[in-house]
């Protein structure tokens, strides 16, 4: 069964030496049924508005199954919330998610997967191990970032279902590793369909993309 293992928000906002100064990667697990509204879990904050959070970014989902990947790579426990995670997951291939399949929690939530987290310097500062932002970007295991179709409630142990999956076929995990032209084009197609629309983010990507392969 795919279920929802733990909610997190933040704690509190840490300081860090970036140009924010400060870090929103406090997360933490909280108890009971937690209000998810179009900007993600009610009571989260994002210290850096510019790259994570917002409509595009409200919710990022990570596996239990990478984290524990991770936990034997670096020989320590990968806590719930401490990659910054909202929702750690059971159950779910999160990283192996089709850009724009769409997620029912529990009984009311419905999420739709939006774009890769991309791994940041305060990330990497965050967690204190050597060469970090390179070494997570390598394993190709880098969570989804979800945006709130349907507002509600979940609570920890609730289920997990797809219940809509395009047919383009690339996943959180591909894009974020390889960034194909023939991904790119079948992107832009369902976006262009209006079957599948894109998010901004998305949509710089794919044109960088494109761009690129020319």
């Amino acid at each position: 069964m795919s279920l929802v293992e733990s909610l997190c928000r933040v704690h509190s906002l840490l300081p860090d030496p970036g140009s924010v100064g400060v870090t929103g990667i406090d997360k933490r697990p909280v108890e009971g049924p937690v209000r998810f509204g179009e900007y993600g879990l009610y009571a989260d904050v994002q210290a850096d508005r510019k790259y994570h959070g917002g409509l595009s970014k409200a919710v990022y989902a990570y596996a239990s199954e990478d984290a524990e990947h991770w936990a034997g790579l670096l020989g320590r426990e990968i806590g719930y919330g401490l990659f910054g995670e909202n929702v750690r997951t059971r159950g779910v291939d999160v990283s192996g998610a089709v850009i724009g399949e769409r997620w029912m929690l529990g009984a009311q939530v419905v999420l739709e997967v939006t774009c890769p987290r991309t791994p940041c310097a305060t990330f990497g500062r965050r967690m204190g191990e050597r060469g970090w932002v390179r070494r997570f970007a390598a394993e190709g295991r880098p969570g989804a970032y979800l945006r709130v179709v349907t507002a509600g409630e979940v609570r920890a142990g609730d289920a997990v279902r797809v219940i809509d999956r395009p047919d383009h076929g690339v996943s959180v995990a591909s894009w974020f590793a390889l960034r194909r032209s023939a991904d790119a084009a079948a992107l832009l197609a369902a976006h262009e369909s209006g079957r599948h629309p894109l998010v901004p983010e998305m949509l710089d990507s794919l044109a960088v993309a494109l761009a690129s392969n020319r």
